[in-house]
């Protein structure tokens, strides 16, 4: 069977993006997404029409599920101009349930992220002081010194699976603050290396960065692919909620392949 795609990236995180959910979703993932054998990306889109409102079904590159912020911000992209959506504001399901998008330019959307829950500040694991949100992922956030020269694969390995996240284990992103905002680099699980950019990494990055009192919405995000904009509200009891990505999110090239 011949399967026609779509590269896309969202500040870096790139993806393969498709119409329609053939069997063995997983292991397509794990080819296409293979860097030496296959088209190389850090996840899968899939993208279904459904009764209501289209659906995005995410994969790793390992082809486990999951929610992607920066893939869900690709998958806004596909939807307008495949045609599938009408208008420049408009939602659609993925795992984490109903999400809002907006298209802001020809390549740069913004998403409404799920509501995040569970922070835990100062947390301790593998000798770390770090923190803990879930914005669709689970992240552990973890503020260190000399981030450029930083051993993100090593130390990211030794937390992404540590016990304190157990079982679902845990993104890792490790961020400094600068004049301007945060700067980030993410280990991610299912991708299990340091990736471009992970958008539910800068939003829980910048959410830790503002309980800690470090910053104000929005948040300016560097990223190894580029910035993001986080922008979030607060309520009464000093919870988040309202959180929106915005970045550059667009189409690299088109292509098929057997399966």
């Amino acid at each position: 069977m011949k399967i026609s795609f779509d590269k896309m990236s969202g500040a870096g995180n790139d993806f393969v993006a498709f119409a329609g959910l053939p069997g063995r979703a997983g292991a397509l993932a794990k080819r296409l997404c293979d860097r030496r054998g296959g088209v190389g990306a850090d996840g899968l889109l899939v993208l279904e029409r459904g009764a209501l409102r289209p659906r995005l079904s995410y994969f790793n590159a390992d082809g486990s599920t999951a929610f992607c912020g920066n893939g869900s911000r690709c998958a806004a992209m596909w939807l307008h101009a495949r045609g599938w959506v009408k208008g420049r504001s408009f939602s659609f399901d993925t795992k984490e349930g109903l999400v809002e998008a907006r298209l802001i330019g020809p390549e740069r959307a913004a998403l409404r992220l799920p509501e995040p829950k569970g922070l835990r500040l100062n947390l301790k694991a593998a000798g770390r002081k770090l923190h803990f949100i879930d914005t669709g992922v689970p992240h552990a956030v973890v503020p260190v010194s000399g981030l450029e020269s930083f051993s993100v694969l090593k130390e990211g390995r030794a937390l992404r699976r540590h016990k304190a996240f157990a079982p679902a284990g845990a993104n890792v992103d490790f961020i400094s603050y600068v004049k301007d905002g945060l700067r980030l680099r993410t280990y991610e699980r299912g991708v299990e290396d340091e990736t471009q950019a992970c958008g539910t990494g800068a939003a829980a990055s910048a959410i830790v960065a503002a309980a800690l009192g470090r910053v104000k919405s929005p948040v300016s995000v560097a990223v190894n692919g580029g910035t993001l904009r986080v922008s979030f509200a607060r309520k009464s009891d000093g919870s988040f909620t309202d959180v929106w990505l915005e970045g550059p999110a667009g189409f690299v090239f088109s292509g098929a392949i057997e399966f």
